[in-house]
């Protein structure tokens, strides 16, 4: 299944704990199930509460938001629920009474926290902004200069919570991951409700972050591609785009930006007078027939305050849906897909088997087709490592015929790793820290080793002998039931 996920994005309920806002929750659940019916396949559902659950964190208040919550996973629309503290559910203790700690009580992180989701590659930052926010109301010199700290603290702490390298759940390198940050506070401004006023004054300056450059070149330096928030219930959607360093192409493509957005949600049940709101974003491949990319859907659904129906904000769009292109490249390669499919098999059947392998075994690289040695040696590297997974398994199962030809298989693999690293000039050290890296990403193939055979080769009698490497594989497949003709031409549509 291609990567996809899809996130029901919804904000500042303002729950009191009366019951007040019951109907309206209702509503929301409604309307959402509605939406929600066309991503029933997608694998990652995920409903996202971007802060302000409650209008004061009392013990009733706390209750309706726990009981909300209940009643959005029982739909079993979602497969993972998530939310980060808004303003409101942090407020300290008063005369109001007894509040509880609203970070235990409800689950959410008290600075930052990564939630992966391995089928569709989404790294979901989830942070909570309210220290770095100046949403306080008066706010004095001295005070102030102390939230400009704690927003530049946000910004390290995003960048901490990215940099736990060698997590065992992460399958492929960092840089391949969908990266959405979750957070109450906006860190740009927005082009809806700037009319509003706050004690008579603008409210502006008592709402964004307090150093949101800070906070946003540490966003895009670790290609976070967007940011999804509440705060405002206002509703507002924002491209934030600085060169690439790392890009190649032209200026008029989209790689040559490093490019996030920034979704804001309204309050999904419309308060403090304002319409109600929530987002769709829908991650997942894009239909062309040139060439195989991926991109974001973001439907916006709006009610008006004298309406009590939900209707699609966008409507002057052909289907009401905003298509953003993601900016680079997030094809999985095959090796990557197979190991999560491998990973969901204790012991895998023989068809399962034959299904793994043709993944990594129909592809460009194995066979007879114009290609370059770093691809081919990428190819078999990342294909080794995945086969060495899948026979040990088959072997734990006792099927001693399918081990015995996926350990061909895997001998063959060796055989061509070691042609093309020796048409490259790759050896020793070099060649070892290849084979040691658990999947390695092909850009780096393609930065960081040869692009050219090293003279002196010959590469009409290398490629001879790479065909004849190809077809024992082909023979090995045949034997676990699958006739790949590899090393013959490659079949349409056979992913590069």
């Amino acid at each position: 299944m291609d990567r996809s996920f899809v996130i029901a994005h919804v904000s500042d309920l303002h729950l009191d704990g009366t019951g007040r806002l019951h109907q309206a929750v209702e509503g929301l659940i409604a309307t959402i199930r509605q939406t929600m019916a066309e991503f029933a396949d997608v694998p990652d559902r995920i409903l996202l509460i971007t802060g302000d659950l409650v209008s004061d964190p009392t013990p009733r208040a706390l209750d309706e938001a726990l009981s909300a919550i209940s009643a959005f996973r029982q739909t079993g629309l979602f497969t993972d629920i998530q939310a980060v503290a808004g303003n409101r559910d942090v407020r300290s203790r008063g005369l109001l009474g007894r509040r509880h700690d609203v970070y235990d009580y409800l689950n959410l992180p008290r600075t930052s926290k990564n939630v992966y989701y391995r089928q569709s590659g989404l790294d979901l930052v989830l942070l909570d902004s309210n220290a770095a926010s100046l949403a306080g109301g008066n706010i004095d010199q001295r005070a102030y200069h102390g939230v400009v700290a704690q927003s530049a603290r946000l910004s390290a702490e995003l960048a901490g919570s990215l940099s736990a390298d060698g997590r065992a759940d992460y399958i492929e390198p960092s840089e391949n991951l969908v990266r959405v940050l979750a957070m109450h506070h906006h860190p740009l401004p927005q082009a809806t409700g700037e009319g509003k006023r706050f004690l008579g004054s603008p409210d502006e300056p008592m709402m964004y972050l307090a150093s949101p450059a800070t906070f946003l070149e540490a966003a895009t330096s670790l290609n976070v591609n967007f940011i999804l928030h509440g705060h405002r219930h206002v509703e507002g959607l924002t491209r934030y785009s600085i060169p690439n360093p790392r890009a190649t192409g032209s200026q008029g493509r989209e790689e040559f930006w490093r490019t996030l957005y920034v979704l804001s949600c309204p309050s999904s049940t419309g308060q403090g007078g304002d319409d109600a709101g929530f987002n769709i974003v829908h991650f997942g491949p894009t239909a062309s027939d040139s060439e195989r990319r991926y991109g974001f859907s973001v439907t916006r659904y709006s009610r008006p305050r004298e309406d009590g129906a939900f209707h699609r904000l966008d409507s002057n769009l052909p289907d009401g849906v905003i298509h953003l292109p993601a900016g680079r490249d997030f094809c999985r390669d095959p090796a990557f897909q197979a190991a999560i499919d491998l990973s969901a098999c204790e012991m895998p059947r023989r068809e399962q088997i034959a299904a793994i392998a043709c993944l990594l075994l129909r592809r460009h690289a194995f066979y007879d087709d114009d290609h370059d040695w770093a691809y081919a040696l990428h190819a078999a590297l990342v294909t080794s490592r995945v086969v060495g997974d899948l026979g040990g398994k088959v072997a734990r199962s006792g099927a001693r015929h399918d081990a015995s030809s996926l350990a061909t298989i895997g001998l063959l693999l060796d055989r061509l790793i070691a042609q093309a690293a020796d048409v490259l000039g790759i050896e020793g050290e070099e060649l070892d820290d290849l084979r040691a890296k658990r999947l390695v990403d092909q850009a780096d193939i393609v930065r960081e080793l040869p692009r050219t055979p090293r003279d002196g080769v010959d590469l009409a009698g290398e490629r001879q002998l790479r065909l004849g490497t190809l077809r024992e594989l082909g023979a090995q497949m045949k034997a676990l039931g699958s006739d790949l003709d590899l090393g013959g031409a490659p079949p349409a549509g056979t992913p590069r």
